[in-house]
């Protein structure tokens, strides 16, 4: 790592055979990446938009990086494949799934790399530990807090 250190937000989750444990792990990998690692709490949840599946456990992490956005998304995806991740469909069931949140207030498109993630303001199991460990961070695209997104979602 080189550069200026950037906060970045990393959303959690798995839903086959030892989630828990799945998502420690991450956690202290993550730190490995990261520095100033703080991980929410988990919480389980039904799973949205992938079909009949078994529950969720998600949580959400937040740091600081001087990995550039690909070099982190790399390493989120190493660390995804370290713990058996598999892709045989989009939307499969997943021992972890490490989705790039938010890169300081930075929007990014490109292929393969869309910062901030496209569906997180719409997702409870994203937003709520988020807000428990950045609630005051802010949307670059619609310019409300963490907060905000997740208060207007109790109001759907």
């Amino acid at each position: 790592m080189g550069g200026v250190a950037v906060p970045v937000a990393v959303a959690l989750g798995s839903n086959l055979g030892d989630r828990e444990a799945h998502l420690a792990y991450a956690c202290r990998r993550l730190a490995g990446a990261l520095a100033g690692l703080t991980c929410s709490t988990l919480i389980d949840t039904e799973p949205v938009g992938v079909g009949p599946q078994p529950r969720f456990l998600n949580g959400a992490a937040v740091g600081r990086t001087s990995l550039a956005p690909r070099a982190l998304l790399d390493e989120l995806l190493a660390i995804e494949r370290e713990r058996g991740r598999e892709r045989p469909a989009p939307g499969a069931p997943r021992t972890l799934d490490l989705d790039l949140i938010l890169y300081g207030g930075m929007v990014i498109n490109e292929p393969g790399l869309t910062v901030p993630h496209p569906r997180f303001r719409a997702r409870r199991f994203v937003l709520a530990p988020l807000a428990e460990v950045a609630p005051a961070w802010r949307d670059p695209v619609t310019g409300l807090t963490v907060a905000e997104l997740l208060a207007r979602l109790a109001t759907v």
